[in-house]
């Protein structure tokens, strides 16, 4: 029982030995870490500060913008045939009117040359109709001579006529005085009936010259009508070889405005085929007016209504960085937004005679929306947001301490930020810094 006791005793001397080790060695981090922490309680950082001030700011809207040709034209074929010449490739500069290329049309040619045929058939009609025109008037005239004559002739029967018939009746007077004969009544009566007979025999003549005349006239009538729907032919087949003449034209492929070919996608021997729909399949050629272009900018919806053609704009292009900012004039505004994308579309025309503008460049634009207004600002790095895009900043006490303090935000011009409340002019806030800070947090202020 004594040696049960001993080795009791032993085993409880050991576990109290560890348990005041692991006490120590517990008090000594426990030591070490408030020392750690102490230390860095004491560390200053040292920062710059800046100050409030009255500055004159200008709101201004910083967005993408792209460079596009003043103008662009597709062309594509209006015939259909194989490519014989080539004129011109990608780069050329071309003038309004140039050739570009030729399509071989043999069909459209054979066709033009029956149309010419059948031309000079119709004016051989033509003239067919205008001599019978002329023939059918000579009858006219032939037929109203007729009756002018028959008609002088019935005006000599009828004076004949009453001649005869006065000298019956003063035959027939004296017959019955009985100082004449009856025989020479009878020969008074038969010359009286026979002038009359002469009468009614150029009546007669007189009626066919004039049915002569209508007949002439109505001859004249069809034959001018003739003549008339050979013209009217003729007419029609010109009309067609003009629209042949023009689908011809077709066959040449021309510029319609100078500038640079951008694109060409065909060969010498390829086969294209007439382009029915406008923006189907890849165009025969691109021309690009590039010696002045047009540089869009797609502006938001808040400050949409604040963009007027004459504002100032500023362009950057990163591939001229080292060059000097253009400044330009908003031209034109779309004057309304784009329903998926609640963008108004904004143009800047540049002239671009050195070419160094390409379309498809992309850049970045200031606008300067309003004139420029005094106002209580800050640098732009001198403000943070947090997540939820609040503006705060440090505040550097009397006793180089910070403070957070939330502010209200106004105009950005890039450089500086309009700070509507939350600080008072004058007072110093910590510069850009990479480093988050703490309320009551000591710092070093740096001369500026």
């Amino acid at each position: 029982m004594q040696t049960r006791a001993l080795r009791t005793g032993g085993f409880d001397l050991l576990v109290s030995g560890l348990l005041a080790a692991c006490l120590l060695t517990l008090c000594g981090c426990t030591s070490d870490r408030a020392i750690a922490k102490k230390e860095k309680a004491t560390h200053v950082v040292p920062v710059k500060t800046v100050a409030v001030e009255t500055t004159q700011v200008q709101r201004s809207t910083l967005q993408p913008a792209t460079v596009h040709a003043f103008y662009r034209a597709e062309i594509r074929a209006k015939a259909s045939g194989f490519v014989k010449n080539l004129q011109a490739d990608i780069g050329d500069y071309v003038e309004a009117g140039a050739k570009l290329a030729e399509i071989d049309v043999p069909e459209m040619l054979m066709q033009r040359q029956v149309i010419d045929k059948r031309i000079e058939r119709l004016i051989a009609e033509e003239q067919r109709g205008q001599a019978g025109v002329r023939l059918a008037e000579a009858r006219v005239r032939s037929a109203q001579a007729l009756l002018a004559e028959a008609s002088s002739q019935m005006a000599g029967a009828e004076a004949s006529l009453a001649a005869s018939q006065a000298e019956f009746d003063r035959t027939e007077d004296l017959v019955e005085r009985g100082s004449l004969q009856n025989r020479m009544l009878d020969e008074s009566r038969m010359k009286r009936d026979s002038e009359a007979a002469r009468r009614d025999a150029m009546a007669s003549s007189i009626e066919s010259a004039k049915a002569e005349v209508a007949v002439a006239e109505a001859q004249v009538v069809a034959a001018q009508a003739a003549s008339d729907a050979a013209q009217a032919e003729t007419e029609i087949e010109r009309s067609q070889r003009q629209e042949m003449d023009a689908l011809l034209d077709y066959a040449t492929l021309r510029a319609p405005f100078a500038g640079v070919v951008t694109q060409r996608n065909l060969e010498p021997g390829d086969l294209v085929r007439q382009s029915n729909e406008v923006g189907r399949g890849q165009p025969l050629f691109v021309i690009s007016q590039v010696d002045r272009v047009r540089v869009r900018i797609a502006v938001p919806e808040a400050e949409a209504a604040l963009v007027n053609p004459g504002d100032e704009v500023t362009l950057t292009f990163p591939s001229f960085s080292a060059a000097q900012p253009i400044v330009a004039a908003v031209t034109r505004t779309s004057g309304s937004l784009d329903p998926s994308t609640r963008t108004m579309l904004v143009e800047v025309e540049l002239d671009n005679q050195d070419g160094k503008l390409l379309p498809g460049m992309f850049g970045q634009a200031s606008i300067h929306l309003d004139s420029k207004v005094a106002a209580q600002t800050l640098p732009s790095r001198a403000i943070r947001f947090d997540e939820e895009g609040n503006g705060y900043v440090y505040v550097v006490g009397e006793d180089e301490t910070i403070a957070r303090a939330d502010i209200t935000t106004g105009l950005d011009d890039g450089n500086s930020i309009e700070v509507l409340s939350g600080i008072e002019p004058g007072q110093r806030v910590v510069g850009p810094h990479l480093k988050r800070f703490s309320d009551g947090q000591k710092v070093a202020v740096l001369p500026n």
